[in-house]
């Protein structure tokens, strides 16, 4: 296609977009676009430490259609200021900024909230260490088998681009292998993952007695008992059936810069008050729909019962789930008002990804420590009624009889597992019947699903440490 022709779909695009949604909203999806690219182009070339280009070209390749907007894009990264610049035909800027400890945050012009990094406070695991400090060469032929095929490209696209994978067996790594450029501690984008730690801290809240999954959420917008959204609850709202009129998160393509949830990530300093402000499209409880407003509400809840202020919310999070799991190359990166961007914005290595797995596994308990409350585990996999794609209270799970749960163990998966799940190829897989944690980080396309290699690994992994198992007499 000429550049000529590359412009006129372009523009004809944006008008298409104008007309259906109204100049406000068409006004929204270049920066929507762009507000995508400068953050996790800003988030892994100054915390990740990867090549942009490289990351960019691989991005984009995953996510269909974005092609035919990158290729008119003005991309700007300054490694002095530590900031990336992105616009469409010199409109939709967006302007991502890094911050020491705090990663990359978009900034819309009217400045970004001030935060102090708490302190670490050196404060001692509770998780007994997965390994030692060197990498983790796969302890079998069948799982560096399994290694070579989850990270061999296929000869025509789509390909994997496996970036990471950490294998867990009973608390320790058996099996871990990195891309170039990518090793045990660096920290890489979950995306949709970060929705699953957002519940861990949620239910952090709820042993504590600071947040209950019933009744009113408290949300000050919605606290008039007259206003439909009064009530939307704790539980509603990890389980995506609030009724939030923002759109769908369920798929990653060009076409998902219409929806109104992105306007909500790209183009606004305060995610929360835009979703808090948002009607009601069906009552809460009633029907399903998976979208990032969701879960931005939870942040916003978190923040406010850890104390208020951004720094109270970064300094629960590693005081009750980092610090005793020993993740200690974890990022979470905020909003333009200082709250945590809990949709899609956590960085943290594979072997961190992994320790927070092993929690899981653990039923919510760390060294003899309950972090979760008793139950919770449970809870976060039990199946969401009308949720197609096998959802739970921050997990995808395999319980249930939803198309996704009867999918995945048509293919291999056990029954009993369930998973943090991130866009374009991210996973933190959990399987109690096997004692089992499965890491995998890339970037593939979320279509076709065998795409990201995701299901010939859990069947390989549970295969080989099966019959590891049985030739070692372990049960």
């Amino acid at each position: 296609m000429t550049r000529r022709r590359k412009i006129i779909l372009l523009t004809t695009t944006i008008i298409c977009a104008g007309l259906a949604l109204g100049a406000a909203r068409a006004r929204d999806v270049p920066k929507v676009a762009t507000g995508f690219i400068a953050d996790t182009l800003c988030a892994e070339t100054f915390v990740s430490g990867l090549d942009p280009r490289r990351d960019l070209a691989e991005t984009t390749d995953a996510m269909p259609g974005t092609r035919l907007l990158t290729w008119a894009m003005d991309l700007q990264i300054d490694r002095s200021r530590k900031d990336v610049t992105v616009s469409l035909f010199g409109i939709g800027r967006s302007h991502a900024v890094y911050r020491e400890g705090l990663g990359c945050t978009l900034e819309h012009g009217q400045g970004i909230v001030d935060v102090a990094l708490p302190s670490d406070g050196k404060q001692p695991a509770s998780l007994p260490e997965i390994a030692g400090p060197g990498l983790v060469t796969p302890q079998s032929e069948g799982l560096s088998a399994a290694l070579d095929r989850a990270f061999a490209e296929p000869a025509q696209p789509p390909y994997r681009r496996t970036r990471a994978i950490v294998v867990m067996k009973a608390g320790r790594i058996i099996a871990e292998r990195y891309a170039d450029g990518i090793g045990p501690e660096t920290q890489l984008l979950g995306f949709s993952m970060t929705k699953s730690v957002m519940s861990a801290l949620t239910g952090i809240l709820v042993r504590q007695g600071k947040l209950k999954l019933d009744g009113s959420a408290p949300v000050a917008a919605w606290q008039n008992p007259n206003d439909p959204r009064h009530a939307i609850t704790v539980d509603q709202l990890l389980r995506h059936t609030a009724g939030i009129a923002l759109g769908s998160s369920l798929e990653a393509w060009l076409g998902s810069a219409l929806e109104p949830v992105n306007t909500m990530k790209f183009a606004e300093d305060d995610m929360a008050a835009y979703a808090a402000s948002m009607p009601l499209a069906t009552a809460p409880g009633t029907v399903w729909n998976y979208h990032d407003g969701n879960t931005i509400m939870l942040a916003h809840l978190i923040r406010n019962a850890a104390g208020g202020k951004p720094e109270d919310a970064l300094r629960f999070a590693r005081r009750e789930l980092f610090a005793p799991l020993g993740m200690n190359n974890v990022t979470l990166q905020l909003d333009g008002a200082g709250t945590i961007e809990g949709s899609s914005n956590m960085l943290a290595s594979a072997r961190d990804w992994a320790r927070f797995g092993q929690l899981y596994l653990n039923d919510g308990v760390a060294g003899g420590r309950r972090i979760l409350p008793e139950g919770w585990v449970n809870y976060s996999a039990t199946a969401t009624p009308n949720a197609w794609v096998g959802i739970g209270a921050g997990f995808w799970t395999n319980q249930g009889d939803s198309f996704g749960a009867m999918f995945r163990t048509k293919h291999g998966w056990p029954r009993d597992a369930f998973f943090a799940k991130g866009t374009i190829g991210q996973y933190t897989i959990v399987i109690p019947s096997e004692r089992l944690v499965i890491v995998r980080l890339g970037r593939s396309p979320n279509a076709p699903p065998q795409a990201d290699g995701v299901f010939d690994l859990v069947r390989d992994v549970v295969a080989t440490t099966r019959e590891k198992g049985k030739l070692a007499g372990v049960n």
